[in-house]
C-alpha cells in the first residue's frame, strides 16, 4: 500500500489524472487512439476510406481475382477432365492361397528358431498384408496373412522349450 492506498487504486488515479491532462491539450484535427504512437489515416466522421473501392472486389476472395485480371469461372471450365483411375491389378502372389503354397513360401524348416520364425512373419506381413494392398484382393490377402500366422504358430510351438 502506497500512502494508505492499494497498488490498485493508485493506479487507477494515475490513469484519471493522465485523462485529465489529455482532455486540456486541445485535440488535432487527425483522429488518435490512445496509447498508439501513428493517429488513424482517415476522417472518422465521413468513413472515406472506401472511396473508389467496387462492391465487386469486397466480396470474399474477389479481390485477388480482380487484381490479376482473371475469371475464376472460365479457369474452372478450361481444366481437363480426370481420367478415371486404371483398374488394380492383382499381384500374382496373392492368387495363392492354399496352404500347402504359403506353407512353401515361408519355407518353415526343423532348424528354425523363434527369432526367425518372427522374421518370416514380418516378412510375409511387408509384402501381404491387407493394409497393403487394392480393395478388391484384400479378402485374397487376409486369408493369405491368417494362414501364414496358423502355420507359424504352430511352427513356434513346436520349438523345444529354452
Amino acid at each position: 500500500m502506497l500512502f494508505g492506498q492499494s497498488v490498485f487504486q493508485s493506479v487507477l488515479e494515475r490513469l484519471k489524472a493522465e485523462d485529465e491532462t489529455a482532455e486540456d491539450v486541445e485535440a488535432p484535427t487527425a483522429h488518435r487512439v490512445s496509447g498508439l504512437g501513428t493517429g488513424l489515416a482517415f476522417d472518422v466522421m465521413t468513413f472515406d476510406v472506401m472511396e473508389g473501392v467496387s462492391a465487386r472486389s469486397q466480396r470474399v476472395g474477389q479481390a485477388y481475382f480482380d487484381n490479376l485480371d482473371l475469371d475464376p469461372a472460365a479457369a474452372i471450365a478450361e481444366e481437363p477432365a480426370a481420367a478415371p483411375p486404371p483398374e488394380p491389378v492383382m499381384p500374382d502372389h496373392l492368387a495363392r492361397i492354399a496352404p500347402e503354397e504359403i506353407a512353401a513360401e515361408l519355407a518353415i524348416a526343423a532348424t528354425d528358431t523363434q527369432q526367425t520364425l518372427n522374421e518370416k512373419r514380418r516378412a510375409f506381413a511387408k509384402a501381404n498384408h491387407p493394409d497393403g494392398v487394392a480393395e478388391p484382393f484384400r479378402d485374397n490377402a487376409n486369408r493369405r496373412m491368417m494362414i501364414a500366422n496358423l502355420l507359424i504358430d504352430e511352427a513356434m510351438r513346436r520349438l523345444p522349450p529354452s
